[in-house]
């Protein structure tokens, strides 16, 4: 018997999170935002306040959900 898949499954996850990702991930872009947020987190996050810990959430959830569909993708390549 043949397997059948709705388009909803065949259809990639990464091109939504990458646009995400390269939008709300790096706004505002000169320089992203992100990488002061991470840098500050790197250099012990002193002083950082519940706004800052929000807006780094804010700006990384786009980038931890583009690195889990590629990962899931991969794996589903794999298998």
């Amino acid at each position: 018997m043949k397997k059948t898949t709705s388009t909803q499954e065949k259809t990639s996850l990464i091109p939504r999170f990458l646009l995400a990702s390269l939008t709300l991930g790096l706004a505002p872009f000169a320089p992203p935002h992100i990488l002061g947020k991470v840098k500050w987190v790197l250099g012990g996050a002193t002083g950082m306040q519940l706004m800052d810990w929000f807006d780094l959430v804010l700006h990384g959830t786009p980038w931890v959900l583009l690195i889990g569909a590629i990962i899931w993708e991969a794996k589903k390549k794999l298998m």
